[in-house]
């Protein structure tokens, strides 16, 4: 049986973590529900875009970015190319996702 895993990486240096995740569940959800600090204003209605991460390994397996996520990816502090919200990340069956929590900005914007 094949088992999705999500590999949390961050910018600070601390060490990488790996969580089994169901399908069905957001990035955010899993990070949330094993201690990790990813802000969320909006609640992860694709409403901010403080859940900003980086995919750096499996992005082709998660849905399709939508316009909107896009849009509020813009304002993100230092986008990329591999930019996602982490609520708009649900996971599939048989996944290996990498995703790096870049810096940040606990002032709410």
């Amino acid at each position: 049986m094949a088992v999705t895993t999500i590999t949390f990486q961050f910018h600070d240096g601390q060490p990488a973590q790996t969580h089994v995740a169901a399908p069905g569940e957001s990035v955010l959800d899993v990070a949330l529900n094993n201690g990790i600090q990813l802000q969320h204003n909006c609640g992860g209605v694709c409403g901010c875009s403080t859940c900003h991460i980086y995919v750096d390994k499996g992005g082709d397996e998660l849905p399709e970015i939508s316009d909107k996520e896009e849009d509020f990816i813009d304002r993100a502090v230092d986008p990329r190319l591999n930019s996602r919200l982490a609520c708009q990340c649900v996971v599939q069956r048989d996944m290996q996702l990498t995703v790096t929590i870049p810096k940040q900005d606990f002032l709410g914007h």
